[in-house]
């Protein structure tokens, strides 16, 4: 059987580093309330000059290195990511450039937080209609340049960095098993950036009115977020007819910490087979599951045939899943 296996992780983050006790010398807020609530103790922030590219260029050689693929092999460039360099050209074509990868397509994924996973969903069908055989995914966000500082319900909450991984034709049963898809854009109002596109394009108006910046209804988010992913997560374990204790590790989307402990209580799993990496770096939207999944593989806790539970839920709004035999 041929399968879409990921046979090589990277990633990175800009060097800056904002601290609770930061922030609060810049708005109304606290080290315990940001802790209590988000689980996030620190995030990282470009410099001046520093693009998205930048950090998905860095995070792809690394996941190219990890796989032993020179980046003139691959044949398809994925970026998911909500912040890109430009509107045109994409992020994608971007990347394809400053890593040479001359022989490759290339284009972006608008999918916000969930933007990796639907990702990993382009590159599986690709590779399993033997289309293409070596397809790069990245996952890259500068969040900072698109938060109001001075709002302290959205400032605290998020990061700059990205993950790369390469994907490639496998004989075996090793690979991607599974992906799955959802989205409501009847609810987009729930988290969204009002302007920057046609319906309002840049001007004095929108900037006064800091419309370019993420807006959030958190509260809600929250309590749509933990329903929509526990209804994508048991659909992941039923169309693999897999129970929640053969999962050896759930790899979430990191947005918030008490997300991700309410998805975990609900598959009965403990924290250990958690990856958590929110405290450090915040909610990098698109990057988080690259992000965190090559922080499991490098330090060993993910090894060969563990069974990996990817899961994510993000404006539009959109959700996803996956199910990984590594």
């Amino acid at each position: 059987m041929i399968h879409a296996r990921i046979t090589g992780t990277g990633a990175y983050v800009p060097k800056k580093v904002i601290t609770n006790h930061d922030l609060e010398k810049m708005v109304e807020t606290s080290d315990e309330w940001i802790m209590e609530r988000t689980g996030i103790k620190e995030r990282r922030v470009v410099e001046k000059g520093q693009s998205t590219s930048d950090l998905a260029y860095e995070a792809s050689k690394k996941a190219l290195k990890a796989a032993n693929l020179g980046a003139n092999e691959l044949d398809l460039i994925l970026v998911a990511s909500m912040t890109p360099d430009t509107i045109m050209p994409s992020l994608g074509c971007v990347l394809q450039d400053k890593l040479g990868a001359k022989h490759a397509a290339a284009f972006d994924i608008a999918a916000a937080c969930s933007g990796f996973i639907y990702g990993l969903s382009v590159a599986n069908a690709f590779i399993k209609s033997e289309t293409y055989k070596n397809i790069l995914v990245v996952g890259a966000e500068v969040l900072s340049r698109f938060v109001d500082w001075e709002d302290r319900t959205t400032c605290v909450l998020f990061g700059d960095g990205a993950g790369a991984v390469v994907i490639q034709r496998h004989a075996g049963k090793r690979g991607i098993l599974s992906t799955h898809l959802h989205s409501d854009g009847s609810i987009a109002n729930l988290l969204y950036v009002p302007a920057g596109g046609s319906l309002h394009p840049p001007s004095e108006e929108t900037v006064q009115k800091k419309m370019h910046y993420i807006k959030m209804k958190g509260n809600e988010t929250f309590k749509v977020a933990v329903r929509a992913l526990e209804e994508v997560v048991q659909e992941a374990l039923a169309h693999n007819k897999v129970k929640p204790e053969e999962i050896d590790y759930l790899v979430p989307h990191q947005a918030n910490l008490r997300i991700i402990q309410a998805m975990a209580k609900r598959l009965n799993m403990p924290m250990e087979k958690v990856v958590v990496t929110v405290q450090k770096y915040g909610n990098t939207s698109a990057a988080s599951i690259p992000m965190a999944l090559d922080e499991a593989v490098r330090d060993g806790r993910i090894k060969e045939n563990d069974l990996l539970l990817f899961e994510a839920f993000g404006g539009g709004m959109t959700w996803a899943s996956a199910l990984v035999r590594w």
